[in-house]
This record gives structure tokens, sequence and C-alpha cells, in this order.
């Protein structure tokens, strides 16, 4: 199953996942399709079979959990070796995301949390010695992760959200 291959129900589906997979259930996604919890819970697991639906995540507070401190740390990989340094990075203590770059030489995204600064300089230090080369560190007041809108068509992002009498 490819994104050409999804209906509307299926992004619909996705759209109302991305917002809180947790607590959102197949009945919930069936009450605002209305669908059966059935046909969802079909759809859900074709989407999961198909690898489109790659699990479900937990959205941390790390700052409420003793890690005040969140940093990007924008590394330099040869292309041929990005993968496998991507990959080794992930197992530094302290890293929460690696994102690989296509474009240019800063082509290495590194998210790491610590408790102080010790503990950043230790995870630069350590991908350093991987043989990434870090080019930049910038310290992440905040993100802010929202649902992706193109599941939905322009008709339906233009539309306000129903309110919810209950």
């Amino acid at each position: 199953m490819k994104d050409s291959e999804l209906d509307s129900i299926d992004k619909h589906i996705l759209y109302y996942l991305q917002q809180d997979a947790r607590g959102t259930s197949s009945s919930d996604i069936a009450e605002e399709l209305d669908l059966s919890s059935s046909t969802v819970r079909t759809r859900l697991n074709k989407l999961e079979e198909s690898g489109i639906v790659r699990g479900y995540h937990i959205d941390i507070d790390y700052e409420l959990a003793g890690y005040p401190l969140y940093t990007k740390i924008i590394c330099t990989a040869p292309v041929s070796q990005r993968d496998a340094f991507a990959n080794e990075a992930r197992k530094i203590s302290g890293v929460t995301a690696v994102r690989e770059v296509m474009t240019g030489k800063r082509n290495v995204y590194v998210n790491a949390i610590g408790r102080d600064h010790d503990d950043l300089n230790r995870i630069s230090e350590e991908l350093d010695a991987l043989g990434l080369d870090v080019v930049d560190e910038q310290l992440i007041r905040d993100e802010y992760v929202c649902p992706f809108h193109g599941f939905l068509g322009p008709e339906e992002r233009a539309a306000p959200p129903a309110e919810n009498d209950s």
C-alpha cells in the first residue's frame, strides 16, 4: 500500500491518529467518519501491515522528567556512510532522534537531551568519536509537533472543526 493507494477513509484514519493515537480508539474514529468500528480496525490493521503506520509513540516532556536541556546537533557525514553513522548515533545515551538530510554538508541532525551542559558536551564528543563532524549545536527552547494536514482535502482543511457538545 502506497500513498497513492490511500483513499479518503485511510487518510482520515491517519489524520485522527496523528492527533492523539493513544487516546483515540477505532470507535472514536468510526464515529467521526460514520463507519463501523470493525471497518476502522480492518483498515488500521492494513495500514500497520503495509508499514505506513510504523508505531505509536509517546510524547515525553523531558524537562518535567528531569532533562531540562534539549539540543539539536548538526553534523556532517560522508554521503556513503551517512546512514551507518545515523544508526550508530541513535545508540548514544541522551539521543532522542536522528535525521538524515539529503542535501548539503549538514546532513545528519541529532536531537539530544541532558540534565546539564556536561551531558550535552559528552554527546557531542561521542558523535565526534563516531566520525561525525559536529558543525553546529543549537539549544532548543521547545518543539511543537502537529498532525500533517495533507491527509485532509482542501475543503476539510478550510472548514473549522466541529464543536463537541459533550
